[in-house]
């Protein structure tokens, strides 16, 4: 049974929750499935322990299979942004099922859910769906590669772009957290396709420009990082890589896979005043489902076949239920602007109860609590936090009721489901936190 957050004592050391059930079907997981999960943080390896089996969700709150009840600032990695089961999204999707789930073939949903994207990222002129991140990403890159007719990729130390060949190069996130150097299985020539240099390091960018400029395609950003733990961009910074990539004819690409809809409805490319050539979006505009797309200028995007000679494809892609939940969730955001002032207090407030000596990252409803005192500015700052006391944390808050993400290296996500209440309770649960 859970007892609340708030009914926890002032002091309480800690309360080990029942997780039998969640250890049982980890263990059979195991058997079955490469270290027992699907995707590799949800294994806790950064934060050790048994990972916890989600049964249902409602809200801002998850429960697991024993029963045990969380507050939820993990949002499914960033999609839910309305929270968990929206009444506009379960309603538009139980519309849907009755008319099919895929069909291979063209739907009008589809192109409603592209005028919506267009209408509301500021750079975006033409639009592809595809069906994840990791999709999108790696198709922005052939398109730029093809447009531009040149080889090279500059990404940044510590920004994830999904599992692409190429860019599993110092890629945080997952890798980060469970220590691999980069990743076996990647043939080096397809490494060196790739530079990878420091976040928020401009003066390094423009060295590779003028060392390389004739051969690098493209550049790909995470315009404010959420896979090292949330990195803002400085001052400056992304507006540097706007006028160098423009200098030397290559492509600014902003991967808002979890930016785009999140920090604005236009995503960081609004926030700050800048438009990319390509935009990789993914997570909100699938409401919950799979669902990603890529997009930018029309002259760049008729490259795409079959209007253009860039391969790509999909069987998927574009399917009726992922882009159903997709067209209720951007249209709530669209009639109800006021949920990005809601989510920038509530998340204000969250961060405000970060535990002593931490160093307290946020832009908009993204947030990292890094356990060292900053500042981190890139990845190479953000390795320095104390992973071991980032999971003492973790621990001590999920045994109060509270599931942070499982990682020092990951974003939290607050979501218009959260309320005050929520945020009080996190905090009285922070509080308790044993400060070493």
């Amino acid at each position: 049974m859970f007892l609340g957050v708030c009914e926890i004592p002032v002091g309480f050391p800690s309360r080990k929750m029942n997780c039998a059930l969640s250890q049982e079907l980890f263990a059979r997981a195991q058997k079955y499935i490469p270290g027992g999960v699907n995707s590799p943080v949800r294994a806790f390896r950064g934060v050790g322990g048994t990972p916890r089996f989600i049964a249902r969700a409602d809200g801002s709150h998850i429960f697991d299979v024993d029963g045990n009840e969380y507050i939820d600032y993990v949002c499914s990695w960033g999609p839910l942004i309305l929270g968990h089961r929206p009444k506009s999204v379960i309603e538009a999707l139980a519309s849907v099922l009755e008319l099919g789930t895929s069909f291979g073939a063209p739907t009008a949903r589809e192109v409603e859910l592209a005028e919506l994207i267009i209408d509301a990222v500021p750079s975006v002129e033409m639009v592809r769906l595809v069906n994840s991140g990791t999709e999108a990403c790696m198709s922005a890159l052939r398109l730029a590669r093809g447009f531009t007719g040149r080889d090279l990729t500059i990404k940044f130390e510590g920004c994830y772009h999904g599992h692409v060949d190429s860019l599993l190069v110092k890629a945080g996130s997952g890798i980060a957290t469970l220590s691999l150097p980069d990743t076996a299985g990647v043939p080096k020539s397809f490494s060196e396709t790739t530079i990878a240099l420091p976040f928020n390091d401009l003066d390094r960018v423009e060295t590779a420009f003028r060392e390389q400029g004739d051969r690098i395609a493209a550049v790909i950003v995470e315009p404010v990082a959420g896979n090292m733990g949330c990195v803002p961009p400085e001052p400056g910074f992304l507006e540097g890589l706007r006028q160098l990539t423009h200098q030397f004819g290559a492509l600014l690409i902003f991967d808002e896979v979890m930016t785009g809809f999140r920090l604005s409805r236009g995503g960081a490319q609004q926030l700050y005043n800048i438009n990319p050539d390509l935009t990789t979006l993914g997570k909100i505009i699938g409401g919950g489902l799979p669902l990603a797309a890529y997009g930018g200028r029309t002259e760049i995007m008729k490259k795409v076949a079959p209007a253009g000679p860039v391969y790509q494809a999909g069987t998927l892609s574009g399917n009726p239920l992922a882009v159903t939940a997709g067209i209720a969730t951007l249209l709530y955001l669209e009639e109800h602007p006021e949920t990005y002032d809601t989510l920038e207090k509530l998340t204000t407030q969250l961060t405000s109860h970060a535990p002593q000596g931490t160093c307290v990252n946020r832009v908009g409803s993204m947030y990292t609590f890094f356990f060292q005192e900053g500042p981190v500015g890139n990845y190479e700052q953000a390795k320095r936090s104390d992973t071991n006391a980032f999971g003492r944390f973790f621990h001590h808050l999920l045994d109060r009721g509270v599931y942070f993400p499982p990682s020092q290296f990951e974003a939290g996500f607050v979501s218009a489901a959260h309320t005050l209440e929520d945020i009080l309770c996190t905090a009285k649960a922070i509080s308790e936190f044993p400060v070493e």
